[in-house]
Formats: structure tokens, sequence, C-alpha cells
């Protein structure tokens, strides 16, 4: 296997070489083929040889023999849901540079596809996580009566499935599709409770540092710089662990302390980022002119230094987001995080782990972990999209 990978990097090599050689001969030294450098050329052989095993992969998925077809079941999910996906982006793009007021037709024809992609995805989220109630056919903790448990995903009774559940159901009898519908709200919903917590603490006590400064500044940055020095995940992972056993005590659940636990973690993030922005603007002519007026501290936070560091804070809104929303994945996986009856993804996955093991025979049956897994995945994907695209509007580059 390792010869046959070197002979074909090898070979690619050649080719990479040859292209280059080529192109300089057929454009008489033109300057984009005669400045290539050869690892421009290499990338371009790569790629197209990927392309092309991709198209191969793809077509090896549509076979009728059954044992090839489920060995590449998976890329074929991805390719279709990756052509899905661009397509009905590119078709919310151009409903939205058609329908809609003029600022909201102008946003969207400024709006990368990626841009487009991400909001759609947003917006589907939401959707999901406000109206989990009555779009999810059973309650999130409802153990249905009569009903096997682990019927395999897929609804086909000869591998062990149900059409009434096609994404079967769990260890003691609960349905996979209602619990991924109620973990959208749960999941989506405490992570953006959470990181506003962290960003109501953390901005305001950054802008109280950048405008006041001398020792209010110094005790806040120098407890935020202990607090940044511990990794955060082991540090959430231990306060939580400590949480586990005053819950139960003082009758507060669990999820609350993780909330507050993780709201704190992440502020320090949030504060070095209002006080670094805070100490940029504290020092313009319009905050000597305001406190030359008179004003209070609060008008000077929230009238002239907080319109003025919006831009900055809703990005890194996005981002810190993305962050404690895996976070939470990660403690609910490990054990810690969202508590049952909750439905939660992280601990979905960690739940559903087993069905993996029916991948080899029966494809569809390991879906349901992943999918788990792939709703983790595609939000975090969707907001650094948003976030990208809204760091590059305001920083007023260009592409």
């Amino acid at each position: 296997m390792i010869l046959w990978i070197a002979a074909a990097l090898v070979g690619m090599a050649i080719i990479a070489f040859s292209f280059r050689y080529a192109g300089q001969v057929a454009t008489s030294q033109s300057p984009y083929f005669r400045d290539m450098p050869f690892g421009v050329a290499y990338g371009y052989i790569l790629g197209v040889a990927c392309v092309i095993w991709l198209i191969w992969a793809y077509l090896q998925a549509l076979s009728s023999d059954p044992a090839i077809a489920n060995k590449y079941f998976f890329l074929r999910v991805a390719v279709e849901g990756f052509v899905l996906f661009a397509a009905v982006a590119w078709l919310f793009r151009l409903l939205g540079r058609t329908v809609g007021t003029a600022w909201s037709k102008h946003l969207f024809r400024s709006m990368p596809l990626t841009a487009s992609f991400g909001i759609l995805i947003i917006i589907l989220y939401a959707i999901v996580s406000i109206f989990a109630g009555a779009l999810a056919p059973y309650g999130q903790a409802e153990i249905l009566p009569g009903v096997a448990a682990n019927i395999i995903p897929g609804g086909d009774p000869n591998l062990g499935g149900n059409p009434d559940f096609p994404l079967g159901t769990d260890q003691i009898g609960r349905d996979i599709m209602s619990r991924l519908i109620y973990g959208a709200q749960n999941t989506v919903g405490i992570a953006f409770v959470t990181t506003l917590i962290a960003f109501f603490v953390g901005g305001s006590l950054g802008f109280l540092a950048a405008t006041l400064g001398g020792w209010l500044d110094q005790i806040l940055s120098r407890a935020v710089d202990v607090l940044m020095a511990i990794p955060s995940l082991i540090f959430a992972l231990l306060l939580m662990t400590i949480a586990s056993v005053w819950a139960p005590r003082l009758g507060i659940p669990l999820t609350v302390f993780m909330v507050l636990i993780i709201a704190v973690i992440d502020s320090t993030r949030v504060f070095r980022l209002a006080r670094a922005v805070g100490q940029n603007i504290v020092v313009m002519d319009y905050i000597e002119a305001a406190k030359l007026r008179g004003e209070g501290l609060g008008y000077l936070v929230f009238k002239e230094i907080l319109p003025n560091a919006t831009a900055p804070l809703l990005a890194e809104f996005g981002l810190r987001f993305c962050f404690v929303f895996l976070m939470i994945a990660a403690l609910s996986f490990l054990g810690v995080g969202i508590q049952p009856p909750l439905a939660d993804w992280g601990t979905m996955v960690r739940d559903l782990s087993a069905f993996v093991n029916y991948a080899q025979f029966a494809p569809l049956a390991a879906v349901t972990p992943l999918l788990a897994a792939g709703a983790i995945a595609l939000l975090t994907v969707a907001v650094n999209f948003v976030v990208d695209w809204m760091l590059q509007k305001t920083s007023g580059l260009k592409e």
C-alpha cells in the first residue's frame, strides 16, 4: 500500500512538471506559467486526481453489489449532501435578492454563497429549536409502550427496523427522531443563553476596566489571566465534577451549574476583547468631549463605547457561541453536561455509538449517532461562515 502511494505521488510530480513545461511552451513563456512554482503545478494535478477519485468512488457507491455500495455509502451521502446544500443556499440567496426590502436585497447581493448557506442553516436550527414541541412526534423523554428498544434506523423490518420509526429507538425505547429535534432546542438554546451571560459579564467588566483603568483594571486583568491559563475543557470538567456533588444537596439542576460555569470561563475571553476594543475607543476625542460635558459612566459605556464596539463584539459572539456549543456537547458526551431526561446531541452520540457496529451490512443504521454529531458540526460550520463574512464586511476587505 505504501509503495502504491509513493508511486502515485512520484507520478503526479512528473505530470505536474510536464504540465508546467507544456504550459510554458504552449503560451510562449507567458508570466502565468513561467513564474508558476512547482508546488502550485503539483497542487493542480493533486486536485484533479482527487476529483477523479471522488467521481470513481461515487460511482462505486451506486453499484448494484451491496458489499461495494455499502463501502462507499457515507461518501455518497457526503457528496449528495454537499450538492443539495449548495443548491439550496444558491436558491436562498436568489430569493433574498428578489424578495424583501431594499436593504435586505442589497445585503444578499453582496453576500457570498457560504454566508447564505450559514444564514439558512441558522434559520432552520432556530425554527426547529423554537417549534420542537410541535415538530417532534413524541416527547423527548417518552418511553413508547409496546415498542421495542434499539430498533435499527432505516425502517427495514428485515434488518430489525420499523417503518413507524425511521430513525429507530434508543436503548430504552424512546424515539430517536424526537430526541434529535428536542436536542436542537436544548443544546442550541442552552448554548445561546450561556453565550449571552458570558457576553454580559465579560463585556461589562471589560468596558469598565477600559473606562476606569487603575486598580480595577489591574485586578480584573490579573484574575482573567489566571483563569485563561487553565485549559477550558479541563477546568470546566473539574468544576462540573464538584458541582455534581453539590447540585443534589442544594436542589439545583446540574444544568444550571453548567451554564454558570461555562459562562464564567468564556467571559474571560470576552473581557479581553471588550477591554482591548474599549481602550482604543476611550482615547478618542468624542469620549473626552463627553467627559467634559459631565456625562456619567453609564452614558460613556452604553452611548459612546458600546455602539462603536458592536461589529467586533458581534463577530466574537458567533465564535464564542461555537466554542460554548462544542463545550456543552463535549461535557454531555462525558456525562457531566445536560442531564437526562433532557435530550442532548452530545449524550446521543455517546449512547447511540453502538449503532456504528451495523455499518458494514446496514450503513443507514450507523447514520443515527452521526446525525447528532453532524448536527453539531453543521451548525458550527454555518456560524463560522457567517462570522467570516461579517468580519470581511466590517473590515472593509474585498473579495
